[in-house]
C-alpha cells in the first residue's frame, strides 16, 4: 500500500521557537501530520504548554528550553531530543525577533542582536542539527524567512537584511547537501498578527498599507503557515531544496490591487 506523501508519522522533529505564535502553529501542524514534535523557545513554562498541546494530541514530545543565541544551549537540544528518540527528521527554524525604528538611531547592539537570533541563531540550529542529518543521509529543514527577504519594510532595516541572509543561507546549505539526503526549505510569511509584530500591524496606518497591498484584504490565520512546513516536511516535497515558498495571501505577487 502506497504511503500518504505528507504522513509524518514516525518523524521527529524539533521547532526552535517554536512554543508561541506561527513556530507554536508549526509544531501542532507537524504533529496532527503524525510527528513526534520538541517545540523550543527561551521561557521553559511555554515549552511546558506547547508540549503539552502536541501530547494532547497523541504524539510524543519533550521539555526543553533553548536559547538560539548560545550554541551550547543549541547542542543541548540536539542531544536530549537525540538521546531520547535516537534521531531527528525535522528541524524547524522560527526563532526570532525584530527592531522596528529609524537606522541612523539603532545601535550596533541592537543590529547584532537582531541578526545574531535571526540568522546565526539559524546557521547554528542547521549546523548542529545538520550535521547528524548528512551522516543520517537524511533530513528535512525549514527556515523562517520574511517577505522582509525580498522587499523593504520602513525601519526594520536590521531585521530585513537578517531574513534576506536567511533565504540566502537556506539556498547555500541547500546545494551543499542537496546529495546527502538533505533539503533546505523556507518559508515566507506574509503579514500575520502575532505578539512579534502585532502592535506594528493591529490599528496603525503600517497595517492599513500592508492590507491594502495584500490582494486578500486579510492578515493571515497563524494555522494557515502550518501547511506548508507540512509540505516541505513531507515526502511531497522529496525533489525540492532552496526554494523559498510565500504564504502571504498574495502580496509578491501583487503589483496595482486596485
Amino acid at each position: 500500500m502506497r504511503r500518504n506523501l505528507f504522513d509524518l508519522s514516525g518523524r521527529v522533529a524539533v521547532v526552535t521557537g517554536g512554543a508561541t505564535g506561527l513556530g507554536l502553529e508549526i509544531s501542532l501542524g507537524l504533529a496532527e501530520a503524525g510527528a513526534h514534535v520538541v517545540p523550543s523557545s527561551r521561557r521553559p513554562e511555554q515549552v511546558e504548554k506547547a508540549a503539552a498541546k502536541i501530547e494532547a494530541l497523541g504524539q510524543r514530545s519533550l521539555r526543553v528550553a533553548c536559547d538560539v543565541v548560545e550554541r551550547a544551549s543549541v547542542q543541548r537540544l540536539h542531544d536530549v531530543v537525540i538521546k531520547e528518540f535516537g534521531k531527528v527528521d525535522i528541524l524547524v527554524n522560527a526563532a526570532g525577533i525584530t527592531y522596528k525604528g529609524p537606522t541612523l538611531k539603532m545601535s550596533e547592539a541592537e543590529w547584532s542582536r537582531v541578526l545574531e537570533t535571526n540568522l546565526t541563531g539559524t546557521l547554528r540550529a542547521c549546523q548542529i542539527f545538520g550535521a547528524t542529518m548528512v551522516h543520517a543521509g537524511y533530513g528535512r529543514i525549514v527556515n523562517m524567512a520574511s517577505l522582509a527577504s525580498f522587499v523593504s519594510f520602513c525601519e526594520v532595516a536590521a531585521y530585513s537584511v537578517s531574513k534576506a541572509g536567511v533565504a540566502s543561507l537556506t539556498r547555500s546549505l541547500a546545494i551543499e547537501w542537496a546529495r546527502k539526503g538533505v533539503n533546505i526549505n523556507a518559508i515566507a510569511p506574509g503579514i500575520f498578527s502575532t505578539t512579534l509584530n502585532d502592535a506594528l500591524v493591529r490599528g496603525t496606518k503600517r497595517g492599513e498599507e500592508l492590507l491594502l497591498r495584500t490582494p486578500m484584504g486579510r492578515f493571515g490565520e497563524a494555522r494557515e503557515v502550518a501547511g506548508a512546513a507540512v509540505f516541505l516536511a513531507s515526502e511531497a516535497a522529496s525533489f525540492i531544496t532552496g526554494q523559498v515558498i510565500a504564504v502571504d495571501g498574495g502580496f509578491l505577487a501583487s503589483g496595482v490591487n486596485h
